[in-house]
């Protein structure tokens, strides 16, 4: 059965009852300008936990939510979640092991499969490999239902970065530069050596294009229903034949969400230029480790910036990439809301407000970086890259 599609209440948005932003305020109405992202965001969160949704219960659903907001860890989160498992079935005991952080200790084996892939996938997605993946159909989670936890997964450690970007932008309201953002720029400018158009190779990463293939069954185009068929043509001109989503087009009304969000915080016009949303995203990938996403984000900013110098330092040391100060500081935010973005604060929207961006494009590039928390665990958990020699 299809879901119900999704409408949008911005008086009911998560996100801004959990951050506290009321209209009025410098954040909230910075936050909703972007408001086909903000729309989406709640879109996302009321797909993932609709009732109706089939294959995991609400209840579990919500046992994995506690879970990787608790060991990410987002309070703020951790707490709504823990809130909404009161109101359903969840056994006691179950929810005391997802707020333990100990999987291990689920009577339920499913339940503990689901828990301990969701351990990988938080604190290091790199882990999230096939064997990983495969150990969800061994337990008895179907193929849409390991869809909806992959998408879950992904999507908190989304909406976690968000929260706690959103909280550091509100408590720097007010603050000025303190710096002459072309002084500071011209002082830290370290040159790339790199010509455009050259294939680059470092630590496994690359700049050339590559494909990717899934390890679990996709979708038959010639047998998917039309819902499936119309979320396909709404999220990339290429997706009836791409392996990823195709997977992930077993869940249409979440993959809608989630395409909603991806390309409005991708492709939104004005703001932080489309280069620099690529640039904070192939940080992001080269530090979770996502080979595919840097390449594919590499390759769009040089061919938005015309240059890849940047991009050779990002795939070498991404802690002291950037050929100015203010990709430097792009750099070390994205970096930051990846590794520790419950350690993002005030100061670390000041040193980019310090080199020159504004609230709106903080906005932007906290976005993209967070979108790409999302996008790498997709990419990471459900299928593999494949390189040209390859294919």
């Amino acid at each position: 059965m299809a879901q119900q599609p999704i409408v949008y209440d911005a008086a009911n948005d998560l996100v801004d009852k959990l951050v506290g932003l009321t209209p009025g305020s410098k954040t909230f109405e910075v936050r909703h300008q972007r408001e086909k992202v903000a729309a989406a965001t709640q879109g996302s969160y009321d797909a993932l936990f609709d009732p109706a949704l089939p294959g995991l219960t609400l209840a579990e659903r919500l046992l994995v939510a506690l879970y990787a907001t608790r060991i990410s860890p987002s309070p703020l989160l951790a707490s709504h979640y823990r809130a909404r498992l009161t109101e359903t079935d969840a056994a006691p005991a179950d929810i005391a092991v997802a707020e333990s952080g100990k999987p291990e200790d689920a009577a339920n084996p499913r339940l503990a499969a689901m828990l301990e892939f969701t351990r990988k996938l938080i604190e290091n997605p790199v882990e999230g490999d096939e064997a990983a993946l495969k150990t969800l159909p061994a337990a008895g989670v179907s193929t849409p239902a390991v869809v909806t936890l992959s998408q879950l997964v992904a999507f908190l450690s989304y909406q976690t970065r968000l929260v706690a970007g959103l909280a550091a932008l509100n408590a720097a309201e007010g603050q000025t530069v303190r710096l002459d953002a072309a002084e500071a720029g011209a002082a830290a400018a370290k040159p790339g050596t790199t010509a455009p158009g050259a294939v680059l190779k470092a630590h496994g990463f690359t700049n050339e294009v590559l494909e990717w293939k899934a390890w679990l069954d996709v979708v038959n185009v010639d047998t998917a229903t039309p819902e499936q068929i119309a979320v396909l043509e709404e999220s990339h001109p290429k997706a009836k034949v791409s392996d990823y989503y195709l997977f992930l087009v077993h869940q249409p009304e979440i993959l809608r969400q989630r395409s909603a969000a991806f390309n409005a915080i991708m492709y939104a016009p004005g703001g932080l230029s489309r280069a620099e949303r690529e640039l904070g995203s192939t940080f992001v990938s080269r530090v979770n480790g996502c080979v595919y996403c840097a390449s594919v984000h590499a390759q769009r900013f040089e061919q938005l910036a015309k240059r890849n110098d940047v991009i050779a330092q990002v795939f070498e040391d991404p802690a002291t990439a950037g050929t100015t100060a203010r990709e430097q500081a792009i750099g070390k935010f994205s970096i930051q809301i990846t590794e520790a973005q419950a350690n993002v604060n005030a100061n670390s929207v000041q040193e980019l407000k310090d080199v020159g961006l504004s609230e709106g494009e903080i906005l932007d590039l906290l976005h993209s970086d967070a979108i790409f928390a999302w996008a790498n665990r997709l990419m990471l958990n459900l299928g593999e890259p494949v390189f040209p020699s390859a294919v």
